[in-house]
């Protein structure tokens, strides 16, 4: 559905995006992270056809956003970091507006924009400015407009901003089951939104892919430690020097009383190291048992900290 090939932007001597390549299937939802800086909105405007590349080309669907702008932008929604809401419109003649620069069918307008309001939950603000609105209801109202039309791809920068926490749970759903209809390319700096929504990660920094695989394997490429928490009881600064000195473990860390007479610790070994008998057998002989330990699973922080740190050292 989306095919970037040796996509590059510069701005005279500044290298935004740098031979940037990808493909989104057909149904997907995908995350685009980076840091601030690292190239992802310029290249979200490209592929929306904002902003054109010095070199390289995306296509939609088959159709070029160069050669064929007007089919692109047919099959594209696309919600901003910034809401384009016009302040002085009510949401209802905004997203009339928006019908008609999008060509919907006159006799299919009312109806269509009241599934959108209806599934954006914004119903009861049509006859609202949107100058008078909550950062979290304009939010709202960007991401209907980026719905009017139906379009096949939905590029969303930064969904969730401004909303409220129960918002935010039902934007997440609303954009899982969007996935089911739609090609969506969510960037966010929320990672655990991106964990939660997306099915796989293109991970950018200065301008390069520096990553894009599914969670799984991400966490799998990454996973040079093996990190787990456990809660002893009696625990004292004699445990944690015990464990420390246990082969294979190569750091611990006191995480404080969560359970009366107990002390819980991070425990990070070697990843090919299985020190969980010989901790246990550490413990017991010391007569201060374990009463919790489970592994941790590597996140998506972990991964993002991991990739971005590494780039940045290279460069």
């Amino acid at each position: 559905m989306i095919k970037v090939e040796n996509l590059t932007k510069r701005y005279g001597d500044k290298l935004a995006v740098d031979n940037v390549s990808f493909e989104i299937q057909q149904g997907e939802i995908v995350g685009f992270l980076g840091r601030n800086g690292a190239g992802k909105t310029t290249t979200m405007n490209i592929i929306t056809g904002y902003i054109s590349s010095t070199s390289g080309n995306a296509s939609i669907d088959g159709h070029d956003i160069l050669e064929a702008p007007l089919e692109v932008k047919k099959k594209i929604g696309y919600l901003p970091e910034l809401p384009p809401v016009y302040l002085d419109m009510t949401v209802d003649e905004y997203l009339s507006f928006c019908c008609d620069i999008k060509k919907v069918d006159p006799k299919d307008k009312k109806s269509h924009m009241h599934d959108i309001c209806d599934l954006v939950g914004i119903s009861d603000m049509r006859g609202r400015l949107c100058k008078n609105l909550s950062k979290g209801y304009r939010q709202r109202v960007g991401l209907a407009q980026a719905l009017v039309g139906n379009p096949e791809v939905l590029i969303l920068d930064e969904p969730t901003v401004g909303l409220d926490p129960r918002q935010i749970i039902e934007i997440r759903q609303l954009i899982k089951d969007l996935g089911r209809n739609h090609t969506v390319i969510l960037s966010s700096h929320i990672l655990s939104e991106v964990s939660d929504v997306c099915e796989r990660v293109i991970i950018i920094e200065k301008g390069r892919i520096v990553a894009q695989d599914t969670l799984a394997n991400l966490a799998s490429s990454i996973n040079e430690i093996t990190r787990m928490t456990m809660r002893v009881m009696g625990g004292d600064s004699q445990a944690s020097k015990a464990i420390r000195e246990i082969p294979g473990v190569t750091y611990i860390e006191t995480l404080g009383t969560k359970e009366p007479d107990s002390v819980d610790y991070v425990v990070e070994c070697k990843h090919n190291a299985d020190v969980r008998a010989a901790i246990f057998n550490t413990m017991a002989r010391m007569g201060k048992p374990i009463i919790m330990l489970r592994p941790m699973d590597v996140t998506l922080e972990d991964i993002f900290l991991k990739l971005t740190t590494e780039e940045s050292e290279v460069m």
